[in-house]
């Protein structure tokens, strides 16, 4: 493809972003920032979440990961199910009992000080690294394929990609969030259609053709049998399961868009829909990873050492133009979708958590506007930083390891909620960061030797361990 043509495809996307956003973000204030006046209609904000909870790293990982697991990913998704109804049922009434804001509000008001700071330290933690992470492989595909041609360095790709989302979220944040993540959704999901489209086209299949060859091949596999896999249906479900509770029901990013919603009632009816709606969204993606490897046997295309880089090869390369465009568009939509609202959550935890914004008397509305908007800039700008860091380290491995890293530090959070909702402890909060800070550190040495000592590899389940840990500090740490 040549590089101009995408780069217009890019440039004519976010204009189409800016408009919304120019319309959303009438009579905005921080309240629509923050909440967006408690008036997202539900249905708008399940459809626009599907797009928020499928990242570029999702719209290029999972079909590249057919090649190795098939379909043994679905177990996952079925176990987010399952997660999604705690979430429904319990974390949901909770946040709107309490009108919260930052969700981790509620550690304060259950333990104190040290715990709510803690929560959102740790938040602000993953969030960051996770974000960076995320736009590092977008901006990486767009440098390689288009302003490399131009001579841009990568450096100035990353501060307009963020500047472009500053632009949009900036004065309305969440408020056109909402609306920005349905345009997003929609590209994703159309550019994944279509490429499935063209991939039957070139095979000379119709799309019903293409999906009975899909289901008749080995990449079909659902359940993997195998206890000693890290793909053990029965600890995949489980995974899955606590995964959607941490890094959704326990995840500013993903909950503020709930709590947008007009009452508890919509909120709930949002997110049963939304979880629902993502086992044939996921079914779609993990179709579209056969397809493309069906394909490329089919053109004799060797298959990338890197099984991210298959979806882009194939896209871009051997699919024709239009579908390169549709490629990249999903993947830009990928990226905006993800990269916006982490944004405006780690912005929104700052200033609630952190720096106290909704409780500083000593502040008009003109004030606390301005120091929103400051807090915006830092949040970006340190997003910023560790993405310049991940293209200086350059190195795979150590990048995915600083990515799972991150996820350790949802452990704490999953082990202080569940203390505190399913037991009445007060506990000694002044003591409560030696827990946080040694319960990651113990988990991670629990899976580094595990396979050595006990033969076993921790997958997502060392999340699990994170949290019993906590609780466990969190016991011992008990008032009487």
């Amino acid at each position: 493809m040549q590089a101009n043509i995408i780069l217009i495809s890019f440039l004519v996307y976010t204009a189409i972003l800016l408009a919304v956003s120019h319309i959303t973000s009438r009579k905005a204030n921080n309240d629509s920032f923050f909440k967006a006046n408690n008036q997202s209609p539900w249905y708008i904000v399940a459809y626009g979440m599907i797009g928020a909870s499928l990242s570029g790293v999702t719209f290029i990982s999972v079909p590249g990961a057919v090649g190795k697991s098939a379909f043994s990913y679905m177990v996952m998704v079925f176990g987010y199910l399952f997660g999604y109804w705690v979430i429904i049922k319990i974390l949901l009434p909770l946040y709107y009992k309490l009108n919260l804001t930052s969700i981790y509000s509620y550690l304060k008001d259950r333990f104190g000080n040290n715990a709510y700071k803690s929560g959102a330290i740790y938040f602000l933690i993953s969030r960051v690294i996770g974000a960076s992470f995320r736009m590092y492989l977008v901006v990486s595909v767009l440098q390689y394929f288009v302003l490399d041609y131009y001579g841009v360095p990568f450096a100035i790709t990353v501060a307009v990609f963020i500047a472009l989302i500053l632009l949009y979220t900036m004065k309305a944040g969440l408020k056109t969030i909402v609306w920005t993540d349905t345009l997003q959704t929609t590209f994703m999901l159309a550019s994944v259609v279509i490429s499935m489209y063209y991939i039957a086209d070139g095979m000379n299949l119709s799309l019903g053709s293409l999906a009975n060859k899909i289901s008749e091949s080995d990449y079909s596999k659902v359940f993997d049998t195998d206890w000693h896999s890290p793909r053990f249906f029965i600890k995949h479900f489980v995974s899955g399961m606590f995964i959607t509770i941490v890094m959704t029901g326990l995840d500013q990013d993903m909950m503020q868009k709930n709590l947008s919603c007009r009452n508890i009632g919509e909120a709930q009816k949002n997110m049963k829909w939304m979880s629902l709606s993502l086992v044939p969204i996921n079914l779609l993606f993990l179709g579209l990873g056969a397809a493309l490897y069906i394909y490329a046997g089919y053109l004799d295309v060797e298959i990338p050492a890197k099984a991210d880089q298959l979806f882009p090869l194939m896209a871009i390369e051997h699919m024709g133009t239009f579908s390169g465009i549709v490629f990249i568009i999903g993947l830009i939509a990928a990226a905006y979708s993800s990269a916006d609202s982490a944004l405006t959550s780690l912005t929104t935890s700052m200033s609630i958590d952190i720096y106290n914004l909704e409780r500083r008397e000593d502040l008009d509305e003109k004030q606390k506007t301005r120091y929103r908007k400051n807090i915006h800039l830092l949040m970006s700008f340190i997003v910023f930083l560790v993405i310049i860091i991940f293209n200086e380290i350059n190195e795979d491995s150590v990048i995915n390891d600083l990515f799972k890293a991150a996820a350790y530090t949802y452990g704490p959070l999953l082990g202080m909620f569940a203390f505190g909702l399913f037991t009445k402890y007060k506990i000694k909060d002044k003591l409560l960061p030696i827990v946080v800070i040694l319960s990651p550190i113990i988990s991670y040495t629990i899976n580094y030797y595990s396979p050595s000592l006990l033969g076993y590899h921790f997958g997502f389940e060392i999340l699990l361990v994170n949290g019993l840990l906590t609780m466990l500090g969190l016991w011992m740490l008990r008032e009487k």
